[in-house]
C-alpha cells in the first residue's frame, strides 16, 4: 500500500459516494474524516465481507488502511457483534438529510464509530446522544469519542431512554420487533426515526418515520431498505415477533405510507400493529380542524 492513511480515507469516502449513490457532501466528508481504526483497538482485525457474511477473515497485518473498504469489522466475534457495513449506513444517513446543528439520538452506539460519523455530519453546533446498553462498550465509546465534544455517550437501554431534548433524528442501530413510544414522543416536528424491523434470523427492513405535527400527531412512514442486523436488547417481544414475521413474509414493504397512534384503531390498511401504534398502507391523514 502506497497511499497515506488520509488518502485511504478519502478514497474510501469517494467509493462510498458511488456504491451508495450519496448526494450529501456532509456524509461523504464525514466518512473521509473519521479515523475508523480509532474505534477497534490495534490490528490485525477480523473482518466480514458483505458478500460472504458467514466467515470472518483476518487482515494480513496492522496497517489501518485495511479498514477503509466496504467491510464489517468484528467488535465481539462470538456474539457476531460488528461495526456495520459502511455503504449501508452511509445511504441511510444520506436519506436522513441531517442539517448542521441537528440533534441526533443514536441507539446502539457500540464503540462509537458511526456516532462519530453522525457528529461530523451535524457539526460542532450539533449534538449526538449516543446510547449503548453494554457498559463496557459504552465506556469504550466515551473514550473513543473524546475529540467530538458534540457527542455524549449514555450507558442505558436505548428502548426506554428519554433524551433531555427533542431529537431531529433517532437512528436505531439494532433490530427490533416493535417501536418504542419513547422514540415517537422524542421526535421534533419534522424529526425522523430510522428503525430496522427484523425477524428472529436478524433480517428485515428499515422504516423511516417522520413526525409531521398537527393535532393529533401525524407521521409519514416509508420503507427505506432491506437490512440484516444484530437484535436490540430490550426491543424484542415474542408476540410482536410473530406479527412482524407475518408482515415481512408478505414482502410488500414499499406499501407502507404512514404511522398511526392511539386512539386510532387499526383498520384494513394496517401493515403491522403494535401497542398503541400501527403502520398503515394509507397516506398520512389530513389534520383535524
Amino acid at each position: 500500500m502506497c497511499d497515506s492513511i488520509e488518502d485511504a480515507r478519502r478514497r474510501f469516502a469517494e467509493e462510498l459516494r458511488y456504491t451508495a449513490r450519496l448526494g450529501s457532501q456532509a456524509v461523504i466528508a464525514a466518512f473521509a474524516t473519521v479515523p475508523r481504526e480509532r474505534f477497534f483497538g490495534p490490528g490485525p482485525w477480523r473482518l466480514l465481507s458483505p458478500m460472504a457474511l458467514g466467515e470472518y477473515w483476518t487482515t494480513e497485518d496492522s496497517d489501518p488502511r485495511h479498514l477503509y473498504h466496504d467491510v464489517l469489522i468484528a467488535i465481539e466475534e462470538k456474539r457476531r457483534l460488528n461495526n456495520g457495513q459502511p455503504s449501508l449506513w452511509a445511504l441511510m444517513y444520506d436519506n436522513l438529510d441531517l442539517s448542521d446543528g441537528a440533534h441526533v439520538v443514536h441507539v446502539g452506539a457500540g464503540t462509537g464509530y458511526y456516532s462519530a460519523i453522525l457528529a461530523e455530519i451535524v457539526g460542532r453546533a450539533g449534538r449526538v446522544t449516543a446510547i449503548e446498553i453494554d457498559p463496557v462498550l459504552a465506556a469504550q465509546a466515551s473514550e473513543n469519542l473524546a475529540t467530538w465534544p458534540q457527542a455524549t455517550v449514555v450507558a442505558s437501554d436505548g428502548f426506554t431512554f428519554r433524551p433531555d431534548r427533542v431529537a431531529d433524528a433517532i437512528v436505531v442501530n439494532a433490530g427490533v420487533t416493535h417501536l418504542s413510544s419513547v422514540w415517537l414522543d422524542a421526535l421534533a416536528e419534522g424529526g425522523r426515526l430510522l428503525v430496522p424491523l427484523t425477524n428472529v434470523e436478524w433480517w428485515g427492513c428499515f422504516v423511516m418515520i417522520t413526525r409531521l405535527g398537527g393535532n393529533p400527531d401525524r407521521y409519514r412512514a416509508r420503507f427505506a431498505g432491506r437490512v440484516g442486523v444484530i437484535p436490540c436488547i430490550g426491543g424484542r417481544d415474542q408476540a410482536a415477533e410473530e406479527r412482524l414475521k407475518v408482515a415481512l413474509a408478505r414482502g410488500d414493504f414499499t406499501a407502507i405510507r404512514s404511522l398511526r397512534r392511539a386512539p386510532e384503531e387499526p383498520d384494513e390498511t394496517c401493515w403491522l400493529a403494535g401497542e398503541e401504534w400501527w403502520l398503515s398502507t394509507a397516506p398520512v391523514p389530513e389534520p383535524s380542524l
